[in-house]
């Protein structure tokens, strides 16, 4: 274990270990350390439940093919931690990590601070020692007492799709949680949306006005859709004709769509061939993503004889398991193949609904640990997918339930497609080993 991985250890340990949302903590903390937030590029800070990686993503990636310098701050990590905090391009190194980390609790009360604050007020720090030309900042959790809330004028604040997540904190309905999430609004600062339900458009829309938001609405302000192989942006300053996301997926187009209309709302003069390399380039793990190499792809490939189709996907709720079945009805449409689930959740997730965005698509679901406290017990995720009218065998392991997959396979049977899915803890643990 490195020098890194002990200290954020120990962080979690002596820090509260429920989530209590509030800023009074943060702008105290960040006064002791001289306000470093106040020192920041550029910002674009996005809120939303679905699509924040992935959009920030595209951000960056059509930023940096213009040839910007970008910092990124997002969680949760996948493999490393160091994921989560991106310096000019680079992930920030254990050594500054563990400097910076150790110079905030010098000057913060250790027992102040939640896990997500300390990380946070540590990486305002290291965004603010090192130049870049703009920030690209992801809420941890809802928007308006999320610890990143404490920058007074982002050139644009972005929203992505609300959907039914983290109830117990946000609300019980999406009119609730569109509340949270709007908390990053501010006057004169555009407000980029993204398709939303009515109830939250209206949220959204009525908070905006409260603040002085200038409100850039999908459906209204812009557009993006997919036409002859090409991805189609419109807004009232013209059309945009460029090239399809990497990523898989109907919701990767509005993603993509979503950064671009966030670059042009913050008066980003960008041309569509940049924009065009930035879109082709983005990548964002456990999003739809085929494995390519490690032991489930040999250890399919050899009993079949055949391709592996395996992916990953790190989605956990009820509108992000819609799109992956939008993406399995896609992929089926095109070269039709029995789907298998390997899937672990946690605990306070939908389960349930989770399962019935998927029922009619999987033929059986195989239960698995997504290895994390607050994994949810495997006979309760069984239960849910049975509920929802598929078949589920708990496994425990992922590599067992390939192997049960393998045992299956009759000689001449279409290969498989199997999605490891349902906790972005285990889609981590995939990875460690397997890309």
């Amino acid at each position: 274990m490195t020098d890194a991985s002990q200290l954020l250890a120990a962080l979690a340990e002596r820090r509260p270990t429920i989530i209590d949302l509030s800023l009074e903590r943060m702008h105290k903390a960040l006064e002791a350390l001289g306000n470093p937030q106040k020192r920041l590029p550029p910002t674009i800070h996005v809120a939303g439940t679905n699509g924040k990686g992935s959009t920030i993503s595209y951000m960056r990636s059509i930023l940096e093919a213009h040839g910007k310098s970008v910092h990124v701050y997002t969680s949760p990590h996948l493999v490393r931690f160091n994921e989560r905090i991106i310096i000019a391009g680079q992930e920030i190194d254990d050594e500054y990590l563990v400097d910076i980390i150790t110079k905030c609790d010098e000057v913060v009360d250790e027992r102040m601070l939640t896990y997500f604050e300390a990380v946070t007020c540590a990486a305002f720090m290291a965004f603010s020692q090192t130049q870049a030309d703009f920030l690209l900042l992801e809420v941890g959790l809802g928007g308006r007492l999320d610890a990143t809330n404490v920058v007074d004028q982002p050139i644009a604040s972005v929203i992505t799709p609300v959907a039914l997540d983290h109830q117990h904190f946000l609300g019980n309905d999406l009119a609730s949680i569109a509340g949270e999430k709007a908390g990053i609004l501010k006057n004169n600062v555009p407000a980029v949306i993204n398709a939303q339900s009515p109830a939250a458009m209206t949220v959204l829309e009525e908070y905006a006005l409260k603040v002085g938001a200038r409100t850039f609405k999908y459906g209204q302000d812009w557009d993006v859709y997919e036409e002859q192989g090409r991805l189609v942006y419109q807004d009232e300053a013209g059309l945009c004709d460029l090239t399809l996301p990497r990523m898989a997926g109907h919701h990767q187009i509005m993603n993509a769509g979503l950064a671009v209309a966030a670059l042009r709302a913050a008066k980003l003069p960008i041309s569509d061939q940049t924009m065009s390399e930035g879109i082709a380039k983005a990548i964002w793990p456990a999003r739809m993503q085929p494995l390519r190499y490690g032991p489930y792809i040999d250890q399919l490939e050899k009993a079949t004889g055949q391709k592996a189709d395996i992916w990953l996907d790190g989605g956990h709720n009820p509108h992000a398991a819609r799109a992956l079945a939008s993406i399995l009805a896609d992929l089926d449409e095109r070269l039709p193949r029995p789907v298998y689930l390997i899937a672990g959740l946690q605990k306070n997730k939908d389960m349930a609904g989770y399962f019935e965005a998927l029922s009619g698509l999987v033929s059986t679901v195989y239960v698995v640990r997504s290895d994390m406290q607050g994994a949810a017990p495997l006979k309760e995720v069984q239960s849910a997918a049975i509920q929802a009218g598929i078949e589920a065998i708990i496994c425990g392991e992922v590599a067992i339930a390939v192997q049960e997959i393998v045992d299956s396979f009759e000689p001449d049977a279409p290969t498989p497609r199997i999605v490891i899915c349902g906790s972005l803890y285990l889609a981590g643990n995939v990875l460690v080993n397997h890309g």
